[in-house]
């Protein structure tokens, strides 16, 4: 079935409102949960450690270590119970993470006579040195899907050294589940595309929260079916957040210096046209964004450049 939208005709309606958390256990626990997520930079722990990986290969990082920074995420938050359970209203219950599941982080208890299932946070990595210079995550969850205290959330990380080192995560992105779909639908149906088929939707019926992983839930796109649900790209949710954190400065150098850099180099045919492109990178940014750290960021990439070479 096919969702139901105003004409392009018509006036543009308002954009969705986030919804209030309920005032009961859950929506304090919810608001919690969200707490222990922003605490993760100071918390997260990892054994993982990189080392010997070719500049060529750092945009493949994401693939390789995308599922391990989830996991360890999930098992930060269960050492983080203090935060999201002061009161000790919810001993029974742990994060556990099923990456064919939607979300992919629940709240569970295995005690009889308790439901089962009270939060799920659909958690997703980001490394930010990725080449697209945005979070690729697309999420196309039916609003049904989630309950009112669900929440996705988006966590970049790097190797603490650039090209080696352990997992460095950074604060994350925290939306709820809900209003992410919302506003995601919203984009689609009265923002953007020619036609009416071009913002057409397709939801499946009789979804509701924690669906089975062989229950369809998910919404799909008429035309152009790729790009539905890349958030990153919505007007009212991840964009501003993006763009904060590529110049979130690793070494000295923003994040989207960084990814330039390497784009230089994987594309590049020889050393000395990395050296073209890498001085032309630093002329080009060296009154603007590079600013006073313009001599040093110079420096130092001119000295992964030796390394590499």
């Amino acid at each position: 079935m096919s969702a139901s939208f105003p004409s392009q005709a018509n006036a543009i309606p308002s954009a969705p409102v986030r919804p209030a958390l309920p005032k009961d256990a859950r929506g304090a626990l919810a608001k919690n949960v969200e707490d222990a997520l922003q605490a993760l930079p100071i918390h997260f722990k990892t054994n993982t450690n990189i080392e010997g990986i070719e500049a060529g290969d750092l945009f493949s990082l994401s693939g390789v270590l995308g599922g391990t920074i989830e996991i360890q995420t999930v098992e930060t938050l269960n050492r983080l119970r203090p935060v999201w359970d002061p009161d000790d209203l919810w001993p029974d219950y742990g994060f556990e993470r099923s990456s064919q599941a939607y979300p992919d982080v629940r709240l569970v208890t295995r005690s009889s006579g308790k439901e089962p299932i009270v939060l799920g946070i659909e958690l997703k990595g980001w490394y930010l040195l990725s080449k697209e210079e945005e979070p690729s995550y697309r999420y196309v969850a039916t609003k049904e899907a989630s309950s009112p205290y669900d929440l996705i959330c988006v966590v970049p990380w790097h190797l603490n050294n650039i090209l080696s080192g352990v997992p460095k995560v950074l604060p994350p992105y925290i939306e709820n589940a809900r209003f992410a779909a919302d506003m995601r639908t919203y984009y689609w149906t009265q923002l953007r595309g020619k036609t009416a088929e071009d913002r057409r939707i397709i939801t499946p019926q009789g979804v509701s929260p924690y669906p089975s992983s062989k229950k369809q839930s998910s919404d799909t796109a008429a035309k152009d079916s790729g790009n539905f649900g890349r958030i990153a790209r919505v007007p009212g949710l991840m964009k501003e957040y993006s763009k904060g954190m590529l110049e979130t400065r690793i070494l000295g150098i923003q994040a989207r210096h960084w990814i330039r850099f390497f784009k230089a180099y994987s594309d590049a045919a020889s050393m000395e046209e990395v050296e073209q492109k890498l001085r032309k990178l630093i002329e080009q940014n060296s009154g603007s964004n590079l600013s006073e750290n313009s001599t040093l960021a110079a420096q130092k990439l001119f000295e992964i450049r030796d390394l590499l070479a």
